[in-house]
């Protein structure tokens, strides 16, 4: 070893010597400051002034308001092919209706990032992080500026934020073992946009037959009850239903970050774009059950298995959806980044922030990859982060053999995890 590598490696040991365990962690667990607040505050609101000053402020939403305008003035609101919600969202979208346009335009983005902050403050909440710590009050507001699709969110006001600030509730009340409340939650969240339609799978997995009922009959209740009062409400089954399982049109087409829409964008045949999108899913929910069935490790409250298994059902699922757009990433991405906190959680390896490069605001992306073609980049960073999540769920739950040496007793060998840190310096790491 050379002079300046030894110097080096003695200097490095010296400072994990001194170098309390997750030191960056515990600066970013500490109270922010004020002025951070603040600023973080301002960051928001912000973006969501930016959205009702533009002319196409809650394009998304329109549509659910005009179904509620619909059913008030006696008419079926699948009569308009683009309300593609269950009966229920009907019935959730009559208060909007009866809102002022002009008030609405400055409500709707307030209340848009209002729902993602809470989803923020549930996962993190989920990982035991203080509220008004650095990491909660900075997160935000660096995820809002960096992260294209949350302004694209705000400004349509699409429904999605609800499912956003849905799932990460679930889970923590899930976790404080209020499995019944979680399904309430999803219920309700399904009722409003049938998004987390596939969180009924962890409910399955951790058999809470409660949770799962009501999960199911919440959405179908208010369902039947919004079909009943609607002319016509077998339209949702002859008409927007197979408008919907075809991806529906041109219109959609060009935003539509599934592989089976992107692939033969590419150029590669329809069918074989079908069977590599549903073989990707397909290896999500096996990740997933895996995830499931391997506890976390010991000292560890099962915040981290909750979130993956929850994110990977979800992940799987976006991955043969159609559409599915960019915003949808909104529903995982806040659990994903709050798990940062754990040891061995996926925002801890930079192949993670990688799979987000093609969602940073700030990079100047040429034109041709951006509005209609953008598809591409977001099929890029669903594929990656579904990806890199099965990957770490599967080979975490490798067994491997090293020897094990104990005063007194000859080596022997042990099973031990791949994802248990083997060194001392892996636990000084964020």
């Amino acid at each position: 070893m050379g002079l300046w590598p030894g110097i080096w490696l003695v200097k490095r040991q010296a400072w994990q010597e001194r170098a309390p365990a997750g030191a960056v962690a515990a600066w970013l667990l500490r109270p922010a400051s004020r002025p951070w607040q603040v600023l973080s505050l301002a960051v928001l609101l912000g973006i969501c002034v930016s959205a009702s000053l533009r002319e196409n402020w809650g394009s998304d939403n329109a549509f659910v308001v005009k179904a509620a305008d619909t059913l008030l003035a006696g008419g079926s609101p699948y009569e308009d092919k683009r309300f593609l919600y269950l009966p229920s969202a009907v019935l959730m979208a009559v208060p909007e209706a009866l809102v002022p346009r002009g008030v609405l335009r400055w409500i709707l983005p307030v209340g848009t990032a209002g729902l993602l902050g809470a989803g923020w403050l549930a996962a993190l909440r989920l990982f035991s992080v203080p509220a008004r710590s650095r990491f909660a009050v900075g997160g935000i507001a660096v995820f809002a500026l960096a992260h294209k699709p949350f302004e694209n969110l705000v400004l349509i006001g699409n429904w999605t934020a609800i499912s956003a600030a849905a799932l990460p509730l679930a889970l923590l009340l899930a976790h404080r073992r209020a499995w019944g409340a979680a399904g309430l939650v999803v219920g309700l969240a399904i009722a409003c946009k049938p998004m987390l339609v596939p969180l009924g799978l962890l409910f399955l997995l951790a058999r809470r037959w409660r949770a799962l009922a009501a999960a199911v009959l919440v959405p179908l209740g208010l369902s039947l009850a919004g079909a009943l009062l609607m002319p016509s409400p077998t339209l949702f089954f002859t008409k927007t239903l197979p408008f919907l399982l075809q991806g529906q049109d041109a219109y959609a087409l060009p935003w539509d970050a599934s592989p089976i829409a992107v692939l033969p964008r590419l150029g590669v045949p329809q069918p074989l774009a079908v069977l590599v999108a549903f073989a990707g899913a397909g290896a999500g929910l096996w990740a997933a059950l895996v995830r499931w069935r391997r506890p976390d490790p010991e000292g560890e409250d099962g915040a981290l298995r909750l979130a993956e298994t929850a994110c990977m059902v979800m992940l799987a699922a976006f991955l043969v959806s159609r559409p599915s757009f960019d915003h949808y990433l909104l529903v995982v991405l806040p659990l994903l980044l709050a798990s940062a906190v754990r040891p061995g959680s996926m925002p801890r390896s930079p192949w993670f922030w990688l799979a987000l490069v093609p969602q940073t605001a700030l990079v100047p992306w040429p034109s041709e990859l951006a509005h209609k073609r953008r598809a591409f980049r977001d099929c890029a960073t669903l594929c990656g982060l579904a990806f890199l999540l099965a990957r770490r769920v599967l080979l975490s739950g490798r067994v491997t053999l090293e020897p094990v040496t104990t005063a007194g007793s000859p080596p022997r060998t042990e099973p031990e995890c791949a994802a248990t840190p083997a060194e001392p310096a892996s636990r000084t790491a964020f």
